[in-house]
């Protein structure tokens, strides 16, 4: 018999009312949940094996989210009709449950974690982004796994001026600020997301509100494990340590460890010299050394550096490479640096350098984003790509993992934001290739991807710069430092991961990852306004290569011109099995879409030659004319009778050409006068006001003879 399921409640901000269950699905995991809000449903589940792996030295945790497209009533449109791998949305879904969750593990922990999260039932008004975490914690919250702490996560949005907990996804629709937010009881993990420019004190608020919010999450999850009775966690065995080792490191290593840190050397000597004082470590202990040693040498090595290099910013206020606190890198940029591109640029901040292209397409060149809950199109698209050259390794080359798809969404929510509005024709794609790394290429990414929006055209009203923010800190004395600019070894060795995006105006785009206990709202405002003055000096670099979007778009670039025709028409210009619209593509090699929008059709003609673009542009103008007593028109003689010719004067407009109507001459009939095919000129007279019936008139358009004499009725 099953045992009775536990729920505890809880209510947001709004009212509504979020449910935690346990006990009813998946009980033979560790932990199981099911959050619930509305008719949104989240099944979460954990397992932990209970032995790490022999000689594993890190913590494997993973953490897949995933949208069942049952849950919403739907099939999934792939060929297998199957939920298959995790779509680009369902990873960064998982990259920010795993961010949050993954210091809240002790750090001498390496047994295998896996956490799913599984969309069973959907909402169309809840968004169940805002939900996984929540229910991620609440599996761990439930079983025995030895978590630090629990946490929860929320979003908030600003909509009107007015801020929201976990808006509905109307309200995201309309909101100028849009932020997810992890937190423990008293501490913030995780922050992320967009904004339409807002202030640095703006996002303290959001921060604060969040938090506020959590803590009541939390509640309720401590409230359903008391429920459950768990009261302890699982022993797990704990990686060998020795005294011994620890000092002969530390007797041999620390000056030398100094001696580099503070030689201001490049990236590559300063790994080369680490590389060979660790070997050198290792190699004093002989030959009879066993493999436990070694690597437990090694280990203390690590922890050792780490020590002395954050002691040395610290107390010097000096950095691996040199810099004081708040110095930028040398800064490098180029634009329109490869000529068949459609836009391109060259972006290099030290030893990091983006290569970005911009390319510009049509319509039909979207991009289609499809979760549970709907299926969308964004015209405008970045990617993202980290080849292993740039950090000098060699590694397989299997299409993008999960830091290429959350560093090129961090650049795409930031430079989306100075992006012009759907009026604007063109799909546009940026592609950030990094080829070289030293810290914080995604922020490489949106200066590069900015210049290269600018060299192509595209009419961004204002650049978008990035900069990564780091934090080292000392508890014995409580002492802080914050980096500007970090150094890929900065952001191994410190405590936050800190990147800021954003215009001369305000913020675009945030990213923070925090791995100490007691951030203050005071040392975040710190770091946000020493952001700022490091991204209005990569502005300033910026404006000075390429101060605004050119007025054109490049010679090579797809031509567009749109057309704006009555929705009636709209089946005239595609005709019959779309065989009037694929003719006219064909015959002016173009690329013609049509977007209906309310009553009206938005006729959109895309090519790379302005002939074509004027001759299809012409046919379209000519198929939706309206016809207008007076005007004069180019026809084509449709078929002969006694009493006169049927005439196309306009593409699918005929009109009675009467025999009265053809010459100032008196005629009996048509013999070779007109036949079928002739073309000629006439003139609208009339329109039938009950029939519709055109009239049409070609004596009008010759001299009327004098009295006397006659025209010449053959002469067309």
């Amino acid at each position: 018999m099953l045992s009775q399921p536990i729920q505890v409640s809880f209510n947001l901000p709004s009212g509504a009312e979020v449910v935690i269950e346990t006990g009813k699905l998946a009980r033979q995991a560790d932990g199981a949940v099911t959050v619930r809000q509305g008719n949104c449903i989240l099944l979460a589940t954990v397992v932990a094996n209970k032995e790490p792996k022999e000689g594993q030295s890190f913590f494997p945790l993973s953490v897949d989210y995933q949208e069942k497209f049952g849950s919403a009533g739907r099939i999934p449109g792939s060929f297998f009709k199957r939920e298959g791998r995790l779509s680009d949305y369902e990873i960064l879904i998982s990259r920010l449950v795993d961010r949050a969750l993954r210091p809240l593990f002790p750090e001498d922990y390496f047994c295998d974690v896996q956490v799913l999260i599984t969309l069973i039932s959907s909402d169309p008004e809840v968004m169940p982004d805002a939900l996984a975490c929540l229910a991620a914690s609440a599996a761990l919250a439930v079983s025995d796994i030895p978590i630090k702490e629990i946490i929860s996560e929320v979003r908030v949005g600003r909509v009107n001026g007015q801020y929201i907990i976990n808006p509905t996804r109307t309200e995201c629709e309309q909101a100028d600020m849009d932020f997810i937010i992890a937190a423990t009881e008293k501490n913030l993990m995780m922050v992320e997301g967009e904004a339409k420019e807002c202030q640095e004190e703006d996002l303290v608020k959001v921060l604060e509100l969040a938090h506020n919010a959590i803590r009541v999450q939390i509640n309720a999850q401590q409230a359903l494990r008391d429920k459950k009775g768990v009261t302890g966690k699982r022993d797990y065995p704990k990686p060998p340590s020795d005294e011994n080792i620890q000092q002969k490191v530390a007797a041999f290593c620390t000056d030398k460890i100094n001696e580099i840190a503070r030689s201001a050397s490049s990236k590559e000597q300063r790994t080369e010299a680490f590389s060979e004082l660790k070997n050198a470590l290792v190699e004093s202990f002989g030959e009879e050394a066993d493999e436990t040693t070694k690597s437990l040498a090694k280990k203390y090595f690590d922890d050792l550096q780490w020590e002395l290099v954050r002691n040395m910013i610290l107390d010097e206020g000096k950095r691996l490479d040199g810099r004081n606190l708040t110095q930028i890198r040398p800064l490098s940029m180029e634009v329109d640096i490869l000529p068949a591109t459609h836009g391109s640029s060259l972006f290099t901040r030290g030893e990091t350098q983006s290569l970005t292209t911009v390319t510009l397409g049509t319509p039909l060149d979207q991009l289609l984003i499809e979760s549970a809950a709907k299926s969308d199109y964004s015209k405008f698209i970045l990617h993202y790509n980290f080849p292993p050259f740039s950090t000098g390794e060699i590694k397989p080359m299997r299409g993008p993992g999960r830091r290429e798809v959350g560093h090129g969404n961090l650049a795409m929510r930031s430079l989306k934001q100075m992006m012009p509005g759907n009026e604007y024709p063109y799909t546009v794609r940026v592609v950030s290739d990094i080829l070289e790394s030293n810290g914080s290429s995604s922020m490489a990414t949106v200066c590069a991807g900015s210049l290269a929006l600018m060299d192509a055209g595209v009419p961004i009203s204002k650049h978008v710069s990035g900069i990564a923010m780091g934090l080292i800190t000392r508890n014995s004395d409580k002492k802080y430092a914050i980096l500007t600019d970090i150094l890929g070894d900065e952001d191994h060795l410190g405590d936050m991961d800190f990147k800021v995006t954003g215009t001369r105006d305000g913020i675009c785009g945030v990213q923070m990852d925090i791995k100490i206990d007691g951030l203050s709202m005071e040392v975040m405002r710190e770091a946000l306004h020493q952001a700022k003055v490091a991204r209005l000096h990569i502005l300033d670099a910026m404006y000075a290569t390429i101060p605004a979007a050119r007025p054109e778009v490049k010679p090579h670039t797809p031509r567009m011109e749109k057309i704006i025709v009555d929705k009636e028409f709209i089946g005239a210009i595609i005709g019959p099995g779309g065989k009037v619209i694929q003719e006219l593509q064909r015959e002016t090699n173009t690329t013609i879409n049509i977007e209906e929008v309310g009553n009206t059709g938005e006729v959109s003609i895309f090519s790379v030659n302005k002939e074509g673009l004027d001759k299809a542009v012409a046919k379209i103008k000519s198929i939706v004319m309206v016809p207008e007593v007076g005007e004069v028109y180019d026809a084509v003689v449709k078929g002969v009778k006694e009493f006169g010719a049927f005439v196309e004067f306009l593409p699918k407009k005929e009109g009675l050409l009467h025999i009265s109507e053809i010459s100032w001459k008196r005629l009996e009939n048509l013999d070779g006068v007109l036949k079928e095919g002739d073309k000629l000129k006439v003139k609208l007279i009339g329109i039938d006001n009950k029939t519709g019936k055109y009239k049409l008139s070609r004596k009008v358009l010759m001299p009327k003879p004098e009295p006397g004499k006659s025209d010449d009725a053959s002469n067309k």
